[in-house]
């Protein structure tokens, strides 16, 4: 496929995680027992790209508290992107509106390959989910507009209420909310397709969001060695779906 150059692209934030199994304690928590060694580690390590460090508030929450949760960002410089995140048991590499697939790409694997190797005893570190999300957004007027009609004319998805809920009643048609999950199996590489679309609200404005999803929790590569190949093909699917969605008038709008 021709490689199509977005002016106006509809993007918000482009996200790639990976989370590990942390450890079980008696009281019924889990800790990460290396996890403020990797932060100091870390930090020293992305410090030439990623300068800016950014400790968050639920870094001041007890580790056994926060599985997976975020804590601390490092930036390019202070409210930049590209960024990385780490929390107990999570690592983020995140990008917005200078996206570009090459370099995200670059950045993931540039991520996780400092992570190994920073990352106390890596041989035990033991990964439970590799995730790769997009999530774009387009102004849309629910009071205005239908929704549904907008969703079958723009981008090829069709779902309706039945018409006889509406018929001798004062209740317009009009969805003014609204939230699909569609979740496929994928064989290549081994994950569930996701795509969510839902009303949301950007600078101040409400939204049509929807987000593309990659996700394996099982048969999961060795990032080691096998990360660029579901890369590959993870980006290849959410390319491939976000062009089919926008062909026609919303693709012309976002050149």
């Amino acid at each position: 496929m021709e490689r199509i150059i977005l002016l106006n692209k509809p993007l918000v934030e482009a996200i790639f995680e990976i989370k590990w199994k942390l450890k079980e304690l008696d009281s019924g928590g889990k800790i990460d027992p290396h996890y403020k060694l990797l932060v100091g580690r870390l930090f020293d390590r992305l410090n030439e790209k990623y300068p800016w460090h950014e400790q968050l508030p639920t870094a001041s929450i007890p580790d056994e508290m926060v599985e997976n949760v975020v804590q601390h960002r490092f930036r390019k410089s202070e409210n930049d992107w590209p960024l990385i995140q780490i929390g107990p048991g999570i690592f983020a590499v995140n990008d917005t509106k200078d996206y570009v697939w090459e370099d995200f790409e670059k950045r993931i694997i540039e991520g996780v390959n400092t992570l190994y190797e920073v990352y106390p005893e890596s041989d035990h570190l033991i990964i439970t989910s590799i995730m790769l999300r997009y999530i774009d957004a387009i102004e849309f007027d629910f009071e205005k507009d239908d929704i549904s009609q907008f969703l079958k004319d723009q981008m090829k998805i069709e779902f309706s209420m039945p018409s006889q809920l509406f018929d001798g009643t004062n209740i317009e048609k009009k969805p003014l909310n609204f939230n699909l999950t569609f979740s496929y199996p994928c064989s290549e590489p081994s994950s569930t397709i996701n795509l969510r679309l839902s009303r949301g609200q950007r600078y101040g404005k409400d939204v049509l969001m929807w987000e593309t999803i990659v996700h394996s929790s099982s048969n999961i590569p060795k990032l080691s060695d096998e990360l660029n190949e579901w890369l590959t093909n993870a980006h290849d699917i959410t390319d491939d779906w976000f062009f089919k969605l926008i062909e026609g008038n919303l693709l012309e709008r976002f050149k």
